[in-house]
């Protein structure tokens, strides 16, 4: 019994011993669980890349590189896939980044994915982001579309558009002064903004030069960092005509000269009646007093006294008749003269208005045409000052114009032309 006793840690030892040496031959046994998703065991989610340096890097994944294809969604101009082996590939050249294909300090997310060429629905879809840098400053610049000097007139309206050429960081903000303060029909705050001015008629001065003003633009533009470039566009204004203004003047002589005309014809109207009427009243008189002297005549050559007698006094009340016919109707030559005068300033004002006409839609000469209407105009109101001017009446204008253009009156204020 004492022997079993003493002889029971040694059987512990032997158990313990078994136990410790069968784990070990436990953990010692490899594990061979297969990895059967599809994943890209490399992939580098951020890349970072200088301007003018080449990017090579291989992406694999898990499995057999030739049961897959590779390709790219969302990818910058450049950036290329190997579809057979998933190589990655990118110059970045500088002339992209001057045109403004490509831009600084700019994220582009771009989507990579590999398919399976016998299962589609085996695929991955990740995203890496690639970025662009550059040592050296290139600064940011504003470029009108026109080139300085640019002439322009009053009345037309500027335009042009102001393009940037990004630089390391791109333009954030363009702002516009001048030396002459303008109002332009819309701000200018953004790249490709188009700079419109419509330019005031009164925008040259009396004082200025040549008739010609000089405009000065400054568009400044700045990046993030406050990084500016100014470039300047000098504009030449040179005076022009208010076109619009002139035409409303010249509209208003030309009405002013179509009632005045108006006048005048309804004034000729009246004398030349007045006239006419006093010719046919002297005319009855010369006739009577001409019939009379006849009768006297014819009387004294009859045989019967009284008769005689009358002959003798027949041609004393032709006599009589002169006196009083002068009394009744005296020649009025002022009012034949007035007449000729009014009719012949009719014809002169037509002459003058046809002459004066305009020519197209834009007569550049319409200024100096308005001024000739306008002296001719006064020049002829201040000879007929004296004639007293008959009032318009709308109703009887057609009238006024028939009589003025009968032929029996043209007719009778005709020069003729006699051969001696």
């Amino acid at each position: 019994m004492r022997k079993k006793i003493q002889s029971l840690p040694f059987l512990f030892f032997f158990l313990f011993l078994s136990f410790a040496l069968s784990a070990q031959e436990k953990d010692s046994v490899p594990n061979h669980t297969v990895d059967t998703l599809l994943r890209i065991r490399n992939l580098n989610p951020y890349f970072t890349l200088h301007v003018d340096s080449l990017l090579t890097y291989n992406l694999e994944v898990n499995k057999n590189q030739k049961n897959y294809y590779w390709f790219l969604k969302n990818s910058p101009l450049g950036l290329r896939i190997n579809k057979d082996n998933g190589v990655l590939t990118f110059k970045a050249d500088k002339a992209f980044f001057l045109s403004g294909k490509l831009k600084y300090d700019v994220d582009y997310k771009v989507q990579v994915g590999v398919q399976n060429l016998y299962d589609p629905k085996e695929r991955v879809d990740t995203f890496f982001t690639i970025v662009f840098f550059n040592t050296e400053i290139i600064p940011s610049k504003v470029r009108p579309s026109v080139s300085s000097p640019v002439t322009v007139d009053e009345g037309d309206t500027l335009r042009f558009q102001l393009f940037c050429e990004n630089g390391n960081f791109p333009v954030e903000q363009i702002s516009f002064e001048s030396n002459i303060p303008i109002k332009l029909n819309n701000p200018i705050n953004f790249c490709n903004d188009e700079f419109n001015w419509t330019i005031p008629y009164d925008f040259v001065k009396d004082t200025d030069s040549s008739k010609t003003k000089r405009l000065r633009l400054y568009f400044t533009a700045s990046d993030k960092f406050r990084n500016r470039d100014t470039t300047v566009v000098t504009v030449m204004v040179k005076e022009a005509i208010n076109y619009p203004l002139k035409k409303m003047e010249y509209d208003k002589i030309v009405s002013d000269y179509q009632r005045y005309i108006q006048q005048l014809k309804f004034t000729f109207r009246k004398l030349d009646k007045k006239i006419k009427n006093n010719r046919s009243t002297r005319l009855s008189f010369d006739m009577t007093s001409a019939s009379t002297a006849l009768a006297g005549t014819v009387f004294s050559t009859m045989d019967n006294e009284s008769q005689k007698n009358i002959g003798r006094i027949l041609p004393g009340v032709g006599l009589t008749l002169v006196p009083v016919k002068e009394a009744v109707a005296p020649n009025k030559v002022t009012d034949q003269n007035s007449a000729s005068l009014v009719r012949t300033n009719i014809r002169r004002l037509e002459f003058i208005l046809d002459d004066q006409s305009l020519l197209g839609d834009k007569d550049p000469e319409i200024v100096q045409k308005t001024a000739r209407l306008k002296q001719e105009l006064k020049q002829a109101q201040l000879q007929l000052l004296d004639i007293p001017l008959e009032d318009i009446i709308e109703s009887d204008s057609k009238g006024a114009n028939n009589y003025f253009d009968d032929p029996k009156v043209n007719k009778k204020y005709r020069v003729s032309n006699k051969k001696n």
